[in-house]
């Protein structure tokens, strides 16, 4: 069983896993933060032939109280929503399958109260992975140790700032990538300092009608469900410009207005026109949907940005 990091309101937690069979073996015990699981220790592409237990039910418990029972989709996710009553704060999901050893992960209640967010990217928006560039994409993604990424410069102390500003709020990423990747990419956030929070990712294979799912529905569909889940909340969105992370919070920006704070945009280019055509794109998206946009390098430069904003 891995357990990925939740999070939720007073009232009910989303709790995410996935269920696998594993060599006992190939297991081991983090040295880094609770939110990285103890999984196998295996990188680039065999995670993608880990193999998983589809319709598997598995009990879960909450600070160690037994809740409910929850089943795996087909490819061994579990993504369901728990009803229970909890405090604000960090809190302890148990999840156990069959009679194989339960696997804790922390879960971000937040508070009722709270009135602000971030909602990030990962590839080539807060990890170096070069996505534009499709074969040196596949070799980061299948091949490469998340020890020889690197993180975007300034992007964590970034996120810090804004935490230390803003105490609470929740941090969420959503990346297109697929869950066989979380173990890799929570020990890299952990390791590279950035804050705790849920990793929303794919499930890897076709859907009924196509080979491969969609990155972009699926962030579409997650964003709007974050705003149904916290209707008082308004969100920084973090992405980059490689990809359709603009289109994608364009479209959402405009729909939802009352529900985004701001949004950055890292660029893949420092050149003094990528530069300037971010500026005169910020311009273009805040008038047609009245929120702030803001293009930078790095997260330095972003930072500043959102002093200027008032939100630093």
């Amino acid at each position: 069983m891995i357990p990925y990091i939740g999070y939720g309101t007073t009232e009910w937690v989303r709790v995410l896993g996935r269920v696998l069979y594993l060599k006992p073996e190939s297991r081991e015990h983090t040295r880094f933060r609770p939110d990285v699981a103890e999984v196998s220790r295996v990188r680039g592409w065999r995670t993608f032939t880990s193999l998983s237990v589809p319709h598997q039910t598995v009990r879960v418990l909450i600070d160690g109280e037994p809740v409910t029972e929850v089943t795996a989709d087909r490819g061994g996710v579990i993504d369901a929503i728990v009803p229970v009553q909890l405090e604000r704060g960090w809190h302890t999901v148990t999840l156990q399958a069959g009679d194989s050893e339960a696997a804790d992960a922390p879960v971000n209640v937040v508070a009722p109260e709270a009135e602000f967010g971030v909602i990030s990217d990962i590839d080539d928006t807060i990890l170096l992975t070069a996505l534009p560039r499709p074969f040196v994409a596949a070799w980061n993604s299948f091949v490469l140790d998340e020890h020889a990424r690197s993180a975007t410069p300034g992007m964590a102390v970034m996120l810090d700032h804004l935490m230390a500003e803003h105490p609470g709020a929740p941090v969420i990423y959503l990346s297109t990538g697929a869950w066989n990747a979380a173990p890799a990419l929570s020990r890299f956030l952990a390791r590279n300092l950035y804050p705790m929070g849920p990793l929303l990712l794919t499930d890897w294979g076709p859907t009924h009608d196509r080979w491969f799912r969609s990155g972009r529905e699926h962030k579409r569909r997650e964003l709007r469900r974050i705003v149904r889940e916290f209707p008082g909340i308004r969100w920084i969105l973090i992405g980059d410009d490689g990809q359709h992370d603009e289109a994608l919070y364009h479209e959402f920006a405009t729909a939802h207005p009352e529900s985004v704070a701001a949004v950055l945009i890292r660029q893949l280019s420092v050149g003094e026109a990528v530069l300037a055509g971010g500026r005169s794109k910020a311009r273009l998206h805040r008038s047609t949907s009245g929120v702030p946009w803001v293009y930078g390098p790095d997260g330095a430069t972003l930072r500043e940005e959102l002093r200027k904003l008032g939100l630093l």
